[in-house]
């Protein structure tokens, strides 16, 4: 079972990081080469939407798979490695992020769009793209701590 936890857990990272890898570095820069503002506002609201949604589907499959790895290995006596709780530590950081993101930003987002007001929706946007990229940051360190995090145990 301990394989299955595992291998759920890598696919929830590998959808989120992944996708604001995407995100980031291949929609954002096509949209602004592409489309003015309202024609980009609504279409980077709209992937994000979708996007949002999937990450808080692996978020739960993060944190349900994450917690049974430790109750598996508290149940047999094991002490989780110093990894694990870095990468615990830094997972809280970035749900936090993505909650402020997806419950204040994307909303607000959302609401300037709808009223036509596209300033406001534009700075929206900018500060989903800086928590983004906070989160990608945090994202990559969390990889660098399960990968190579095992010196540290």
């Amino acid at each position: 079972m301990t394989h299955l936890w595992q291998f759920l857990h890598l696919v929830a990272v590998v959808v989120w990081v992944g996708g604001m890898v995407f995100a980031h570095f291949c929609l954002r820069p096509a949209a602004l080469a592409v489309l003015q503002p309202p024609q980009r506002l609504p279409l980077m609201s709209a992937a994000l939407g979708r996007f949002f949604a999937l990450v808080g589907a692996s978020l739960v499959l993060l944190w349900g798979s994450g917690v049974a790895l430790f109750v598996r290995l508290a149940s047999t006596g094991g002490k989780p490695p110093l990894s694990w709780n870095l990468m615990a530590a830094i997972a809280a950081v970035m749900t936090v992020v993505f909650l402020v993101i997806a419950l204040r930003l994307h909303p607000r987002m959302r609401a300037a769009l709808a009223a036509s007001e596209l300033p406001k929706a534009a700075a929206a946007l900018d500060g989903i793209r800086r928590l983004v990229v906070l989160n990608l940051a945090l994202g990559l360190l969390t990889i660098a701590v399960a990968t190579l995090g095992r010196v540290l145990n």
